[in-house]
């Protein structure tokens, strides 16, 4: 097995790099490297930069408007724009629903919705979990009644991440409660200025509004927004959530949120206590071992042969990784890395000012916000349990 990257691979990347920096904007970069508040703009601005090079949908094939890359080239891009400190890209649409819909969408539904995917102009959001139905996702109770050419969608869905900004949400709803509950679940696609629909965002403990609660009230939708076969959505769902669960994993970002945690012990005076160091030592050994596992899967991808399904341990170590730096981040500020706080940054008091702390500002929000990791997209103990299955049958 060769992990190393061939000198047209090496070129490729320089080619991202060089690419990624002349057209990333410097503000929103500043913003990214030092965990500051991305705002919708930023995001949407950075989306349409990629979108108008026709790499927002970076992972798709030719036939549907991507660039083609192989598995290795798509991890190129991917590090070279979490290095140059780029958002990451919003997954719900070009990650996540592009491909089941091109998958197992109607012609007329890859039409529709692929051009405003890949362009970056339309934000789409997930409806998948609900109240009492997370891990236990087979359990969810957001009903589809057929009514003629039309769904009538009644329910919630909650901890939509960043549902408040959605055009569209794609979402798994009950059309059949006969057999299995796996059984009669389907995948609708909802315009969210619907009659009906309405989203109230979810204030975290880290001052945030970046999950929402969405109600169905009577929503009407048309037939021809089912994706695929009625009662088949469970397995367009698990589709999904592989590619979910690999993104959470985020090899790329923690190489970049490492060499933060070291600037960050560096400006605060801890970089040379031996016992810290060795934390941030394991750290980075974990972060390797984590790089290693997906130049695995895509050294056996390149050569065609078939690797073991590894979605589930991808999203385990990676999301314990960033709950580990998070930590390690806010212990090397101590006392300096209070919650930001809008009034306070506007008053000065987290300023940006020679001898001020600004680079702390964001950490205590960051490692509020870093708890959700090993819950969402399938909580790790359910994802243990999986692999466990996978790996020893």
């Amino acid at each position: 097995m060769d992990l190393a990257f061939t000198p047209e691979e090496e070129q490729f990347r320089t080619d991202i790099r060089t690419w990624v920096r002349a057209n990333l904007p410097e503000k929103i970069s500043h913003k990214v490297h030092n965990a500051l508040r991305l705002t919708r703009d930023d995001q949407q601005a950075w989306a349409k930069i990629l979108g108008k090079k026709g790499w927002l949908g970076y992972g798709w094939v030719a036939e549907f408007g991507g660039p083609g890359w192989n598995a290795v080239q798509k991890h190129l891009f991917e590090e070279e724009c979490a290095l140059a400190g780029a958002p990451r890209i919003v997954p719900f649409g070009p990650v996540m629903v592009a491909p089941v819909i091109m998958a197992f969408g109607s012609p007329e539904q890859q039409k529709r919705h692929l051009p405003g995917i890949a362009s970056g102009e339309v934000w789409w959001s997930q409806g998948y979990s609900e109240p009492g139905s997370g891990s236990d996702l087979a359990s969810l109770k957001c009903k589809a009644e057929r009514n003629g050419d039309h769904y009538i969608i009644n329910g919630q869905k909650t901890w939509t991440t960043l549902g408040q900004y959605g055009d569209w949400i794609f979402c798994l709803v009950r059309t059949s409660s006969d057999g299995k509950p796996q059984t009669g679940i389907s995948f609708l696609l909802i315009d969210m200025k619907s009659p009906g629909v309405s989203v109230r965002p979810i204030k975290l403990l880290d001052g945030e509004c970046e999950v929402n609660e969405v109600w169905f009230d009577n929503v009407k939708v048309p037939a021809e927004n089912l994706v695929g076969e009625e009662n088949k959505g469970w397995t367009y769902a698990k589709y999904l959530l592989a590619h979910e669960r690999t993104n959470i994993a985020d090899v790329n970002r923690a190489k970049r949120e490492l060499e933060r945690l070291k600037r960050i012990a560096k400006q605060e005076g801890v970089y040379d206590d031996i016992r810290f160091r060795d934390e941030i030592a394991k750290l980075e050994v974990d972060v390797v071992a984590l790089e290693m596992m997906v130049l695995r899967v895509l050294s056996a991808e390149k050569s065609g042969k078939q690797s073991l399904d590894i979605a589930g341990l991808l999203k385990i170590r990676g999301s314990e990784i960033q709950q580990r730096y998070a930590e390690l981040m806010m212990l090397a500020a101590g006392p300096y890395a209070v919650p930001l706080i809008d009034e306070a940054m506007e008053a000065g008091w987290q300023g940006d000012y020679p001898g001020s702390a600004v680079h702390c500002a964001p950490l205590a929000g960051t490692y509020f916000n870093m708890r959700k990791t090993t819950i969402y997209g399938g909580s790790n103990e359910v994802q243990r349990n999986i692999v466990s299955q996978v790996v020893l049958g």
